[in-house]
């Protein structure tokens, strides 16, 4: 096993700005005393395959150099073989791609504090979220959304991605014009029995999004669970019921300050597991990610992750 970081770049992170930024960024670990390896990724998933190539090697220190969608490939490139076999692994972020949501959460909000957070291994535990799903297991950290946010996340990544937060913005105003209303049942519980939670109420009520999350962040700064708190053990549900369009864009801004919270419409609640019921293909955002899945199941790995925040 070695101490040595292994830093995974996604050049292609901020519309491309990463790569360009990222050879001065690991240089200054490098002055501040940090040993490094610095690997380029050569398309998407590829943050992946060097991550699980390098925890094969002994490696099990990392660096996520892009944005949140760098560290969602890395922590699938580790888990869930970390987790089964009980490995500590490490992770820190340079925030050098579009989003960068999941560092907020610590009050790291540039490259400078990122920079800090590494070299003085400011390690901190936090939980790691398995999905169940048809074709198998992923895992995240930040968020998964549901109905309306993987549309405005979609339409971010194909068209504004480059405006940074101005394009979620964007992205929700252009969705609100095609607002659309999703039943996506699902039952949860908080340190429940497997016998309980079967036996717990599924809500099968319409909703205009839910997201499922251990940050508080998505999109860069936007609060879409303002209580979440990254090591409770425990996932923040928050569901949005049905608003209508005047209602959604009038109270999106408020998303900045997590006081879309106070809207009649919004329930919260916390949960170490989520069952679902039979919803069949869902779109989904995952720490960014579109993807398209059969959700079964959602469970939290307490303390599973290092970050260096």
């Amino acid at each position: 096993m070695t101490d040595t970081f292994f830093a995974i770049v996604n050049g292609a992170a901020g519309g491309g700005r990463c790569r360009a930024r990222a050879d001065q960024a690991t240089r200054r670990l490098r002055d501040a005393g940090v040993k490094v390896e610095v690997h380029l990724t050569e398309g998407r998933g590829h943050a992946s395959e060097l991550a699980e190539d390098a925890y094969d090697a002994g490696h099990r220190h990392f660096i996520a150099v892009g944005g949140d969608g760098t560290s969602y490939e890395i922590v699938n490139g580790l888990f869930p073989r970390a987790h089964k076999e009980s490995q500590t692994v490490q992770l820190g972020m340079l925030p050098l791609g579009t989003g960068n949501s999941f560092l907020r959460d610590f009050g790291i909000t540039n490259e400078d504090a990122a920079l800090e957070a590494i070299s003085r291994r400011r390690a901190r535990k936090i939980d790691v979220v398995r999905v169940t799903h048809g074709d198998g297991e992923l895992h995240y950290i930040n968020t998964l959304g549901l109905g309306f946010v993987p549309r405005a996340g979609a339409l971010t990544n194909q068209h504004f991605k480059s405006l940074g937060t101005a394009g979620y913005v964007a992205a929700v105003v252009a969705c609100t014009a095609d607002l659309r209303y999703l039943r996506s049942p699902y039952r949860f519980g908080l340190g429940l029995s497997a016998e309980a939670l079967a036996e717990a109420p599924l809500d099968e009520r319409e909703n205009t999004f839910v997201s499922f999350s251990n940050s508080r962040y998505t999109g860069g700064a936007m609060m879409m669970a303002p209580v979440a708190d990254v090591s409770d053990g425990a996932l923040d549900i928050v569901r949005v019921n049905r608003l209508s369009r005047l209602d959604l864009i009038t109270t999106f801004p408020k998303i900045f300050t997590g006081t879309f919270i106070e809207h009649p419409a919004v329930e919260q609640a916390r949960a170490n597991a989520v069952r679902f019921g039979r919803v069949g293909m869902l779109d989904v955002l995952v720490d960014g990610e579109q993807l398209r899945l059969e959700l079964e199941s959602l469970d939290v790995l307490p303390g599973a992750l290092e970050v260096l925040a």
